[in-house]
C-alpha cells in the first residue's frame, strides 16, 4: 500500500457521517460510499477522472443533482478536485486531523462563530505570508486555478464555495507546513458543513472572488506583508457578511449587510 493511498485512507476513516434527519443523507452518502470503495479497492487511485456524471448517476440510480451534492461533499472534504468543463479526479492533500472531535470540543465548551473566525485570522494571514515566501511554481498554478474556477462558479454559490475551501487549502499546503496544513484541512472541512446550508444565501461573490485574486497576486509576487495583509482583511469581510457574532457579544452589522444583498458575498 502506498503512502498516498494511506493518507487516503486515514481522510476516508476520520471522515464524519451526515445527520440522519437530513433529506438529502442517503443519496449523499450512496455517492459517497460508492466512491469510497473505488479508492479502497484502487480502482481509483490519486489524480484518476472518475466516470461521467451522466453515466455514474445513472449507475447509482440517483439523479445528477444528487450526485453533484455528493461529489461537493467529496471535493469539499479533499478527497475529490472539481475542474469545471474537464471533470472531476481524486484529489490529492494533507491528511486532516480528527473534525469530528473539533466539533465534540465545540459541543461540550460552547465554541462561538466568532471564535472560528478568530482562530482562521491568526493562523491563514500568517499561513498565507509563508505561502507567498516558500510557495512553488506548482502551487502558484493551482492558486490561478482555483481562481478561475471561482469565477466561472460566480452565480453558482455551492460550487463557488468548494472552490473558495481549496484555495484555502492550498494556501496552506504552500507554506510548507504540514502542522499548518493540516490544521487548516480541518478547519475548512468543519466549515464547509456549516457554510453549504446557507452559502445559496450569497448573491453577489464579485467582490468574494476578486478579493482572492489579489491574494493569489499578493503570494505569487512573493510580497508576504501583502498576502498577510489581504488575507485578514478578507477573512474579516467575510465574518462580516456572514452575520458573525463579535467577541464583545454583539451582533456584527449582519442586519445592515441584508439591506445590500451584493454585499452578502464572501463565502470563506
Amino acid at each position: 500500500m502506498n503512502l498516498v493511498f494511506q493518507i487516503r485512507k486515514k481522510v476516508w476513516d476520520r471522515m464524519p457521517r451526515l445527520k440522519e434527519d437530513e433529506q438529502t443523507t442517503h443519496r449523499t452518502m450512496q455517492v459517497v460510499n460508492h466512491i469510497r470503495s473505488l479508492i479502497e479497492s484502487g480502482a481509483l487511485q490519486p489524480g484518476d477522472k472518475i466516470p461521467p456524471e451522466r453515466e455514474l448517476a445513472r449507475s447509482l440510480k440517483i439523479s445528477r443533482a444528487s450526485l453533484r451534492t455528493g461529489l461537493g461533499y467529496l471535493a469539499a472534504m479533499g478527497v475529490m478536485k472539481v475542474r469545471h468543463g474537464v471533470g472531476t479526479f481524486v484529489a490529492d492533500g494533507p491528511p486532516e486531523f480528527g473534525k469530528t472531535s473539533l466539533r465534540l470540543m465545540s459541543a461540550l465548551h460552547g465554541f462561538q462563530s466568532w471564535q472560528m473566525f478568530e482562530a482562521r485570522i491568526i493562523l491563514e494571514s500568517q499561513v498565507a505570508a509563508l505561502a507567498a515566501e516558500r510557495g512553488k511554481e506548482d502551487h502558484h498554478a493551482a492558486l490561478a486555478e482555483e481562481v478561475a474556477e471561482m469565477f466561472a462558479a460566480i452565480d453558482s454559490p455551492s460550487d463557488y464555495l468548494i472552490h473558495d475551501l481549496i484555495f484555502h487549502r492550498i494556501i496552506a499546503q504552500a507554506s510548507n507546513n504540514p502542522i499548518l496544513a493540516a490544521i487548516i484541512e480541518t478547519i475548512t472541512s468543519a466549515l464547509y458543513d456549516s457554510r453549504r446550508r446557507t452559502v445559496e444565501r450569497s448573491t453577489d461573490l464579485r467582490e468574494s472572488v476578486e478579493m482572492h485574486r489579489e491574494i493569489y497576486r499578493a503570494i505569487r509576487t512573493r510580497n508576504t506583508a501583502d498576502a498577510h495583509n489581504l488575507m485578514e482583511r478578507h477573512l474579516r469581510m467575510a465574518q462580516t457578511a456572514q452575520g458573525m457574532e463579535q467577541p464583545n457579544g454583539r451582533k456584527s452589522s449582519a442586519s445592515a449587510l441584508r439591506k445590500k444583498p451584493g454585499r452578502t458575498a464572501h463565502a470563506a
